[in-house]
């Protein structure tokens, strides 16, 4: 009696199983709708370029053409990028493909209603989850972008649209797509587990290098860095830079500071060699101050993307510090806006209304939250903007 009640017990469905259960529901019931509501877009835009599109990512035609072109630029790190875009895709089609397909047997989608002219032109017959398609796309862009970030944005938004194409033609549910979307990504991010990104050499980077003073122990050296970047992150670097640079005198900016360029036009003033740590204001801050100066300016990654410090080969950390303990100096362009210098990008219009509300809330209520209330407050008031462009003479940092 007592062994059928306990195999009834366990025959019973738990409260989290139902739950698991209805979310899936919620979630078929959703990809199926965004499904539909594409299948009965009546585009002709849809109709011409989405077949194309998905056809020339078959087999990754598209993704091997491109790293036929990044080989070709001679580049060493286009080269490196295309490299393990390639074997990103390899190992992501294997999982994909022999792998989770046998696992997750979904039937693909009925084509019944589709639009004749917009069917992909070969109709798959393996089952649905993951897209591979998808996964290959993300693997390659993210595999790319990792050796040379200045390609995520197109690499990535060309993927995207690639994912979209198989839903666009009917191959693959919406969930087939961004299951592919993150099998690729964590896949190429896990390359760079295995075999490290290399660090950029500014000798075959078209950067005019030259040998500075040594540094070992950063005497001489000034770092000014705001702990408020990298979502409040940045000071997380200073155990690591005191052990490497003990010599160096650090300036931390904070709610005393008061005058925050003022603090580092007065380290800069008083230094061989500017360090900045901090976000993009931090350090266009800092690169006008050491301009003016006529010193180098040394950039630690602690700011949210790093794009200036990862662009320099100052990526990751110990990277940075060794460049600055061997003197390694690099010359870059320098922006001017409105009198104003910048080295890696500059803001016009709404998005500086966006990004001061965002910080000012951000502390409080979370990054993305901030985001998408800077976001309200920025775009109902907005207006157009009109900027104009003037030719100069390219200065050098």
């Amino acid at each position: 009696m007592a062994t059928r009640r306990e195999n009834s017990r366990r025959s019973t469905p738990t409260a989290d199983a139902r739950r698991w259960r209805g979310v899936r529901r919620q979630v078929d019931a959703l990809d199926i709708a965004v499904f539909d509501a594409v299948a009965h877009t009546q585009s002709p835009l849809l109709d011409a370029t989405m077949p194309p599109l998905t056809r020339a990512a078959d087999r990754s035609l598209l993704w091997m053409g491109i790293a036929g072109i990044l080989a070709l630029t001679g580049r060493p790190r286009a080269r490196r990028g295309a490299v393990r875009g390639l074997v990103s895709i390899g190992i992501t089609s294997l999982i994909a493909n022999q792998v989770s397909k046998r696992l997750h047997r979904r039937p693909r989608p009925s084509l019944a209603q589709f639009p004749q002219q917009r069917l992909a032109h070969r109709i798959p017959t393996s089952t649905s989850f993951p897209s591979g398609h998808s996964a290959s796309a993300m693997a390659f862009a993210a595999g790319v972008s990792a050796e040379w970030p200045i390609l995520s944005v197109p690499l990535r938004a060309l993927a995207g649209l690639v994912g979209f194409s198989r839903v666009a033609t009917g191959a693959h549910y919406p969930s087939d797509v961004a299951a592919g979307f993150a099998l690729g990504e964590a896949v190429a991010w896990l390359t760079t587990r295995l075999v490290p990104v290399e660090r950029i050499d500014p000798m075959h980077d078209d950067l005019t290098v030259r040998a500075g003073t040594a540094r070992p122990d950063g005497d001489g050296i000034t770092l000014v860095i705001n702990p408020a970047s990298g979502s409040g992150h940045a000071g997380r670097i200073l155990p690591e830079v005191r052990r490497a640079l003990p010599r160096m005198r650090i300036v931390e900016l904070g709610a005393g500071t008061g005058d925050y360029g003022a603090a580092i036009d007065e380290a800069a003033a008083d230094c061989e060699v500017l360090a900045v740590a901090g976000g993009d204001g931090t350090v266009q801050r800092a690169a006008a101050a050491a301009k003016d100066q006529g010193i180098p300016l040394a950039v630690f990654p602690a700011g949210t993307f790093n794009h200036f410090a990862k662009d320099l080969g100052m990526f990751p950390l110990r990277t940075a510090i060794q460049a600055v303990q061997a003197g390694t100096v690099a010359k870059v362009d320098l922006g001017e806006v409105n009198g104003k210098v910048f080295v890696n990008t500059a803001s016009v219009g709404a998005y500086t209304d966006f990004v001061a509300i965002r910080e000012r809330n951000e502390h409080r209520i979370g990054k993305p939250l901030a985001a998408v209330v800077a976001a309200v407050r920025t775009l109902g008031p907005a207006q157009a903007v009109r900027s104009t462009a003037a030719a100069s003479t390219p200065g050098s940092a």
